[in-house]
């Protein structure tokens, strides 16, 4: 999976593919073939970017990791959208500074961040529509 450091992309791969609803970290390490440690930082990595979901074991200590519930990819799309205002955020705060700057030096810099800024309002403005979108196309079965 591209933009996904390898292990978390593996470990996300088995989740995806494989047959049960939710993996302890045990049932990963063996599917895997890996050691505890690697799948440690795999889940914290998913689980910190809301492409997994973890819930505690129902009468252990231990913890359960799983897709969202549903339609996993618009789950994870609409999960993004406090990223992009985040993002934005940062964005904005960039700007500002580098506007105080004299023009021939920041001048590169906040072209492309202006730039950044729209496309991530263009996505952000357009996501709850492409949403919708996808849940009719759904409906009418051509998924």
């Amino acid at each position: 999976m591209d933009g996904i450091p390898r292990m978390p992309a593996r470990v996300f791969a088995f989740v995806m593919i494989a047959g049960q609803d939710a993996y302890t970290s045990r049932d990963l390490t063996r599917g895997l073939e890996v050691s505890p440690a690697a799948i440690s930082g795999a889940v914290r990595y998913l689980v910190d970017s809301r492409l997994l979901l973890r819930e505690r074991a129902p009468g252990t200590r231990g913890d359960l990791f799983r897709l969202r519930d549903g339609d996993v990819w618009a789950g994870i799309f609409a999960a993004r959208v406090p990223l992009i205002d985040a993002m934005n955020t940062t964005i904005d705060d960039a700007i500002a500074i580098l506007e105080t700057l004299p023009d021939d030096e920041g001048a590169a810099g906040l072209a492309r961040l202006r730039e950044t800024r729209g496309f991530l309002n263009f996505v952000r403005r357009d996501m709850p529509e492409m949403l919708a979108r996808w849940e009719a196309h759904k409906l009418a079965g051509t998924a």
